[in-house]
């Protein structure tokens, strides 16, 4: 249509030169016409830009009728043969079906016609073959024209040969790269296409992922998904990986804090193991229970005050207590509260504290613990049942 379009301009604008040339001197002429006792008085400009414009709109109503009778022809033609159907209906009807593993050589047969896209779909099926080294070869002669395709082709490879170093390096220069304009119209495309190979980079290589300087950002899932991997394998990180998370921490720390709460919640366990962060622990924990209570991240701000060299009890208790008339009816807060009471020699007051709860299981905890004052063997077997309940505190990240 923009090609029929511009091609009448052209048209237009030779027109307008002729008559022009013509008319110099003469004006621009006299045309009179009687037909079937109408008569129509004009110039030759007129004339001649009416039946332009009267053949623009033949022209364009053709082209509409043709397209929608073609339309309705395909509706009514009965197929008995796959081979009779063009090839882009062929692609369809197997990507509705699901069917590229299995037709693979028939789809390969159909790009082969294609100078742009012969190679990326070459690699592509190479690629789910698992013949790598073939496929980066192939990717390596496509035209400049595809370098985006090829790019995240090679991405692909890299992270299936568990290469974080190539991975890393070509993430890092296609999200600096600026897009070609022949894929704008696909732009949000293609950064949903670059964002979840970055999800999958930070997924197989969690720590390495701290190290990028330049990423987008992760959606909740996959920030969350991110997180949990980083603390299934923070034993085996070393103290160069600790200090890049905690840098990390730092740096988007009120990121961080804007975040849901089920991933604040998750860099909390991580600050928890670093012995650095204790200050960040403790204001990020504060932070989530002023948003609301969550048992989990009490017991992760109290199990920390209780590891301080000098835990300051009554610090502590009035904090418990601010937490007890805004959130109400927590036990956690007064199996915390006998601790402190514990703790400071105020027997009486703990023991009074025993009878809240009567059928909670921290309170039951507490309540068999305290009938077997001094027999810590006996002790020892009561928390070994308690902590492998699953309804006890959940800290097991």
């Amino acid at each position: 249509m923009k090609k029929l379009l511009l091609i009448y301009i052209f048209i237009a604008l030779i027109l307008t030169a002729l008559l022009s040339v013509l008319s110099y001197g003469d004006g621009a002429g006299y045309v009179y016409m009687l037909w079937h006792g109408i008569q129509i008085q004009s110039n030759i400009w007129v004339l001649v830009f009416s039946g332009l414009i009267f053949s623009f709109g033949m022209h364009l109503f053709w082209i509409v009728f043709k397209r929608y009778l073609s339309k309705e022809q395909r509706k009514l033609q009965e197929i008995i043969n796959f081979d009779a159907l063009h090839p882009y209906e062929q692609l369809g009807m197997i990507w509705i079906l699901e069917g590229e593993e299995e037709q693979q050589d028939f789809i390969q047969e159909i790009f082969n016609q294609s100078g742009l896209l012969k190679e990326i779909t070459q690699a592509r099926i190479l690629f789910k073959q698992k013949h790598y080294q073939q496929a980066l070869m192939i990717l390596d002669s496509s035209p400049p024209a595809t370098f985006e395709l090829a790019e995240i082709q090679r991405i692909e490879i890299y992270l299936a040969l568990h290469d974080e170093q190539q991975v890393s390096t070509h993430l890092e220069f296609l999200n600096e790269h600026q897009l070609s304009p022949w894929l704008s119209q696909i732009s949000h495309a293609y950064m949903q296409r670059l964002t979840t190979l970055w999800a999958s980079f930070a997924l197989q290589f969690p720590w390495r992922y701290l190290r990028v300087v330049t990423s987008p950002a992760l959606g909740s899932e996959a920030m969350q998904a991110w997180l949990i991997q980083l603390l299934s394998q923070f034993e085996q990180a070393s103290r160069e990986d600790h200090i890049e998370l905690e840098q990390k921490y730092i740096k988007d720390e009120e990121i961080i804090q804007s975040l849901a709460f089920e991933t604040q919640v998750l860099w909390l366990k991580l600050l928890s193991r670093c012995a650095a962060m204790e200050i960040a622990h403790e204001k990020l924990a504060l932070h989530l229970l002023e948003l609301k209570f969550d048992q989990e991240v009490f017991y992760l701000w109290f199990q920390q005050q209780l590891m301080k060299p000098e835990p300051d009890y009554l610090l502590i208790e009035n904090y418990i207590l601010q937490l007890e008339l805004r959130y109400p009816s927590m036990p956690v807060l007064s199996f915390a509260q006998w601790h402190i009471l514990m703790a400071t020699q105020r027997v009486s007051e703990a023991e009074q504290l025993l009878l809240r709860y009567p059928e909670n299981i921290l309170m039951d905890y507490l309540r068999i613990k305290s009938t077997l004052s001094g027999r810590e063997d006996l002790i020892k077997q009561l928390n070994l049942v308690f902590e492998n309940d699953a309804n006890f505190i959940k800290f097991r990240m």
